[in-house]
């Protein structure tokens, strides 16, 4: 043994490769026990290879050793070998004082593979065996919590008294497992803000809060993590939201434009800035902001519709014929686009361009009992009525209650001419 803590010591001085050597010429004339704990070292330091290669050679000396086989199976699994741990693994008998152990770590590989049902099978003995072992409790929790099922999940991790197993806060999985069940009072009351420094903490915290509507207690804990990691990116759109609830807009202003300077390819935040910027009448660092937003993603349909709804209210369509025209050499397409373009072609008059658009848009929106309509009165408008009448037509079997369409579109059957190029 002390040629292993020789090694060990040089393996904290950053001496690997001596340490490695030493021991390789100790496993010459080494016992089986230090050939275990050989092993156990190796594995530990992340030498994968070697450890197996040991433990290997040991279990044909030891096949029953139930202990060499929870451990060469550690060494598979890091190894990304599942089956050749499963195998050993299986190879353990219930009568073993380590059958629980092994029970546990084949539940682990199997929800690792997605096999759900056996790896709650597996717990469930280990449960039925020992029923106060808290670690069983926690796998099965963690189990349900992966899977979604969240009152099975508190169920199980309600009984664990300790406050945190493998660097997992008991209190926050709980908190997280409310939330997600629609518990959000009794969430909140896993997570106090006062007692934790932890910016991911309190930004679930907050999240939990804004869920129970107690959007006061949300604002406090986002601004709390502000303090302590400005670079916090997520959290900067959240309280912007949370600011415009309370009716604190200028607030909500101000955070997004300071997330922006922190993360500018936020294209959320983005687009957040830009609907608070037109909100105080600043156009032009609205249509900016928005286009930024569009600039990082063209497919961002949000902030498209945005920008043109703000220029329907400056009454510039050519900017939203420019704007969707450039989109769709992205191949960002969508049949609002399509209706969008025809009536901003419309308004300037462009009435062959509004109507290829129109037909574009029908394609898709023959279902869209607004588009429709609007689709038959603009061919209405421009004397298409023999093309007019059976779009209206299809709006009635949409809208079939809606008597004024319909009246018109008997009117526009009477005073059809036949003669008309378009009948």
């Amino acid at each position: 043994m002390d040629t292993i803590m020789e090694a060990v010591q040089l393996f904290e001085n950053n001496e690997a490769e001596k340490a490695l050597k030493l021991l390789r010429q100790h496993i010459e004339i080494a016992s089986d026990d230090e050939k275990f704990t050989i092993a156990q070292l190796y594995l530990q330091l992340g030498f994968l290879q070697e450890a197996r290669d040991l433990l290997t050679e040991l279990l044909e000396i030891y096949p029953d050793e139930s202990e060499l086989k929870l451990t060469i199976s550690e060494v598979f699994i890091e190894l990304e070998d599942d089956e050749s741990a499963i195998n050993l693994l299986v190879g353990i008998k219930e009568e073993d004082e380590l059958y629980v152990q092994a029970l546990l770590q084949l539940a682990d590989l199997y929800q690792s593979q997605g096999l759900f049902e056996v790896a709650e099978q597996k717990l469930l003995i280990a449960k039925q065996l020992e029923p106060n072992e808290e670690i069983i409790d926690f796998a099965l929790a963690e189990l349900y919590f992966s899977i979604g099922e969240y009152k099975k999940a508190i169920l199980y991790y309600e009984k664990v008294d300790t406050k945190e197993i493998v660097a997992v806060s008991i209190d926050d999985r709980l908190g997280e497992a409310y939330a997600a069940a629609g518990e959000y009072e009794k969430a909140l009351s896993y997570y106090k803000e006062h007692e934790n420094e932890d910016p991911e903490r309190l930004f679930r915290y907050g999240i939990t809060a804004y869920q129970a509507e107690r959007t006061d207690i949300a604002i406090k804990a986002w601004e709390h993590v502000i303090d302590l990691d400005p670079y916090y990116h997520t959290v900067y759109y959240q309280l912007a939201r949370a600011y415009e609830e309370e009716g604190r807009p200028e607030e909500g202003y101000a955070i997004s434009k300071r997330g922006i300077q922190i993360d500018e390819f936020n294209k959320e935040l983005l687009l957040q800035a830009a609907t608070f910027a037109h909100q105080f009448g600043e156009d032009k660092q609205s249509e900016e902001f928005a286009r930024n937003a569009v600039a990082l993603d063209t497919d961002y349909k949000e902030a498209v519709l945005f920008l043109i709804e703000l220029f329907k209210k400056q009454m510039n369509y050519h900017a939203i014929i420019d704007l969707l025209l450039e989109i769709k050499k992205s191949d960002a397409d969508d049949p609002l686009y399509e209706w969008e373009l025809a009536r901003a072609y419309n308004e300037i008059d462009s009435y062959d361009h509004a109507l290829n658009h129109y037909k574009e848009a029908y394609n898709t929106l023959s279902q869209d009992s607004d588009f429709v309509k609007e689709y038959g009165y603009f061919l209405t408008e421009e004397g298409r009525i023999g093309e007019a009448i059976p779009i209206f037509e299809s709006y009635l079997l949409l809208q079939p209650l809606d008597g004024e369409v319909e009246e018109f579109a008997n009117r526009l059957k009477l005073s059809r001419n036949d003669d008309s190029p378009y009948a």
